[in-house]
């Protein structure tokens, strides 16, 4: 019995770790470049802020049209000032640069993807 019992904590504290390093350490962090699509609060249960930006990349031509390609990402709900430029700038039209942290997991509180704005660049023009 008190084998079985070792091997449940042992288990227990490796599960938690886990859990603990998943959701709190970062993959990569990074800036994107684009304009906001939208920004939206979303979800039944969990409310979460969820984006789109358009990237706007080019053709290795001259001349060719942009293709469109998007980036998804979230914010966490405490950013709200993130959310506030976020709202802005997607009303605006204005290209930013959108600074992110990548995580190694998800979790349904916190968002539907593993990057997450934490902070919007303004371009000048």
């Amino acid at each position: 019995m008190k084998i079985i019992k070792r091997i449940f904590l042992i288990l227990l504290i490796i599960a938690l770790g886990y859990l603990a390093f998943s959701y709190w350490a970062i993959y990569e962090r990074g800036v994107m470049a684009g304009k906001v699509l939208r920004i939206t609060e979303k979800g039944i249960i969990f409310k979460t802020y969820e984006g789109k930006l358009n990237l706007e990349t080019f053709g290795a031509l001259k001349g060719a049209s942009p293709i469109a390609e998007s980036f998804n990402f979230s914010v966490e709900k405490s950013e709200t000032e993130v959310i506030k430029q976020l709202q802005e700038v997607s009303l605006s039209g204005e290209r930013v640069n959108l600074h992110f942290k990548k995580r190694y997991t998800t979790f349904p509180w916190r968002g539907e993807t593993k990057y997450f704005i934490t902070r919007v660049e303004r371009q000048k023009h």
